[in-house]
């Protein structure tokens, strides 16, 4: 995926998907967490980033090729992304979470 990135962009003018925004470290960073919760928001961060990266380039490849929408609604789960989530750092609901 990162070498067809790398060549296939540059060759059809198309800018660089930045990685940095799909695969983000942060969760390690909240006080309250312990050790093995920061452990394993290792692995999640890295894993959903890695596929919503190759989703954003899979993405910006159809847009070039066939910028077409699809007849129903694309990808419900990327529109959902997060609403169920905890806010990032709110300690009280993570501990309410967690009883």
């Amino acid at each position: 995926m990162e070498i067809y990135h790398r060549i296939a962009f540059p060759l059809y003018d198309l800018p660089y998907i930045k990685r940095s925004e799909y695969i983000i470290f942060d969760r390690q960073k909240l006080s309250y967490l312990p050790w093995y919760d920061k452990f394993f928001c290792t692995y999640c961060a890295y894993g959903n980033g890695f596929f919503l990266y190759g989703s954003a380039i899979a993405a910006e490849t159809e847009k070039y090729w066939c910028g077409i929408k699809h007849q129903r609604a694309r990808i419900k789960a990327l529109k959902d992304e997060g609403k169920d989530y905890l806010e990032y750092g709110d300690k009280k609901a993570f501990e309410k979470l967690e009883k």
